[in-house]
């Protein structure tokens, strides 16, 4: 057994100790205990894949809703979704300070487990290295992740003049919770994360033929950064209806407070997805029979016109553009 409450160097070092982490930590909250110990795992796929990448550094790693393990599976799995690929096999791999408690990180290796089987995915293969301490910031993690494309075509390029716009919830919970908590700004826990896997919305979609042209998960830059991308990709316009864009109350309150657009604050268990208008109640009816889609709306519609710009009528009746963000306005949320 580890025998230690916290890391030191040596458990990143190549030995016994090392091997032991390995074991009492990562393969006995996610790995698999029979498997070989070798320098790759064997994954059997079969059709074309997607692959994709992403590092996670959140302050503070433990936040209302979730943690940075929730944050790390959760965050590669809904990239993979937003290609239309389902989920297969995900990698971690670790950069952890000397001196972080032993303890904290077997909890997030057992909310790593937990959310990996809430997706469907497996975590099967990581690295772990160990670094002085002040040279990181307590643990910082890695995952990549591969799935099996389920529909060819879908692209933030597909979107079409015509297309409806899914929103499939409440917009800036994660950012608004994380920034609330990095700053104590908050006493008791009022604003949650919405860090979630979106696989049933997404696979639920794709199997009942709904004819989807792009997705996207709006985290850092919100869905302002999110929209604009796709708008870009695609060579078409948007607009928005703020009415139709669900913001709760608490969360509103602190961005108001602090001079933050809801629309660029992150989220991570949301997803934009655009369907053709034929397609759009019947796709919206099966998001919101979903854990994580029952407040779902249309919150927009493609646009032939102003190609590459986003713009939102407000509930006050006027227009305005909404810009792409010109730089990082909440540092280390993801």
């Amino acid at each position: 057994m580890l025998g230690e409450n916290r890391i030191t160097l040596k458990h990143g070092a190549g030995g016994t100790a090392m091997v032991e982490l390995i074991e009492d930590v990562f393969a006995a909250s996610y790995g698999d205990l029979n498997a070989p110990r070798d320098d790759s795992a064997r994954v059997d796929v079969s059709g074309p894949l997607a692959f994709t990448t992403d590092s996670f550094v959140v302050d503070p790693i433990f936040f209302p809703g979730g943690d940075i393990g929730r944050l790390a599976v959760a965050g590669t799995v809904n990239d993979l979704l937003a290609t239309g690929a389902k989920p297969i096999a995900l990698s971690a791999s670790f950069i952890i300070e000397e001196g972080f408690p032993v303890n904290d990180l077997i909890t997030i290796a057992r909310s790593m487990e937990e959310t990996a089987q809430e997706a469907n995915v497996q975590i099967v293969t990581g690295d772990t290295k160990v670094v002085a301490r002040g040279s990181a910031d307590k643990v910082f993690i890695s995952t990549s992740g591969i799935g099996v494309i389920l529909r060819n075509g879908i692209s933030g390029a597909a979107a079409k003049p015509g297309d409806v716009i899914i929103l499939t919830g409440s917009i800036g919970d994660h950012g608004a919770a994380v920034m609330l908590a990095r700053e104590k700004l908050l006493d008791a826990e009022t604003v949650k994360s919405d860090t979630a896997p979106l696989t049933d919305i997404v696979l639920n979609l794709i199997e009942a033929g709904c004819e989807i042209h792009s997705m996207r998960d709006p985290t850092r830059g919100g869905i302002g950064a999110a929209l604009n991308e796709i708008a870009k990709q695609s060579d078409v316009g948007m607009v928005l209806d703020e009415r139709a864009i669900a913001v709760k109350p608490p969360v509103a309150a602190a961005c108001e407070a602090l001079g933050i657009d809801p629309l660029y604050v992150a989220n991570e268990g949301k997803m934009i997805i655009i369907v053709s208008a034929a397609d759009a109640e019947r796709s919206l009816d099966i998001i919101k029979r979903q854990r994580y889609g029952y407040d779902a709306s249309i919150v927009g519609r493609i646009t032939s016109n102003h190609p590459g710009q986003v713009r939102i009528k407000t509930s006050i009746g006027t227009t305005r553009i909404v810009p792409p963000p010109s730089g990082e306005l909440l540092p280390r949320i993801c």
